[in-house]
């Protein structure tokens, strides 16, 4: 049996900022819930140690193609996003 494994890939804030290539600030805005930048969608940090995050980077990736579909449908069907 042959069991294959996923690379997976931690981000760093800094390399999450120039991946998305926007600042800290945003990205804290995104997690924050008093934020009225929140967005729940934005994947979760994951705790690496006591003082260090990261982001998985497949989770960023999956999040930037719903981000990206999403935004092509509302382009494509706007009647659809408007309930019509």
């Amino acid at each position: 049996m042959t069991i294959h494994s996923q690379h997976l890939k931690i981000l760093r804030m800094s390399a999450l900022e120039t991946k998305l290539g926007i600042s800290r600030s945003t990205i804290y805005d995104w997690l924050n819930p008093n934020s009225p930048r929140y967005d729940p969608t934005f994947p979760k940090q994951q705790h690496l140690g006591r003082k260090s995050v990261g982001w998985l980077e497949s989770e960023i990736d999956y999040w930037l193609l719903q981000r990206k579909i999403g935004v092509h449908l509302s382009a494509t069907y706007p009647l659809i996003q408007n309930g019509v």
